[in-house]
């Protein structure tokens, strides 16, 4: 009698499994339609530190950083606006970014070496740009680039700016 309850009570979970459970506000089909659409632009959109900080200086560009708000306020790259990417909603990208085809420059902690405690890396494919990339992307934002290489924030040359900046 109690391999047979045993055995029944290991099997409803898989049961249950059979039948998905539905959630219209969760698709992740559709995610992984944007993130295999949107790869190839990604890629093709990933720029060096010179072009990053040439493009920054243009009028109407959008340093994005997608960061906690704490690790912000500590060292952020000068002229950026705060967006935490738990706080992205329609309404709240429209109020840091003018337009859908606005340039937008985004960064992440993976992108510098030598601030762990407001730069620290994460696991590569847990980089917040693919996230904030495909995020982005997925609310029709078009004109997204993403700073490419890994650089020491001792020797960068992009500002910085935040309390452990010193700035």
């Amino acid at each position: 009698m109690k391999t047979i309850l045993a055995s029944i009570l290991l099997l409803v979970p898989f049961a249950h499994a059979a039948e998905p459970i539905r959630n219209p506000l969760i698709d992740y089909a559709q995610f992984r339609k944007i993130a295999a659409e949107v790869e190839p632009v990604r890629e093709r959109r990933r720029v060096t530190e010179e072009q990053f900080a040439a493009m920054a200086a243009e009028p109407g560009t959008v340093v994005l950083d997608a960061r906690s708000a704490d690790k912000f306020a500590l060292r952020h790259i000068r002229g950026a606006v705060s967006l935490p990417f738990t706080d992205f909603t329609a309404d709240a990208l429209a109020r840091v970014l003018p337009g859908r085809s606005t340039r937008v420059l985004i960064y992440c902690n993976n992108n510098f070496l030598g601030a762990p405690r407001s730069l620290a890396s994460k696991s590569a494919p847990a980089s917040l740009n693919i996230s904030t990339y495909i995020a982005l992307a997925t609310y029709g934002y078009t004109n997204i680039y993403e700073l490419g290489p890994l650089l020491d924030v001792a020797t960068t040359k992009l500002p910085f700016e935040g309390s452990e900046a010193g700035k």
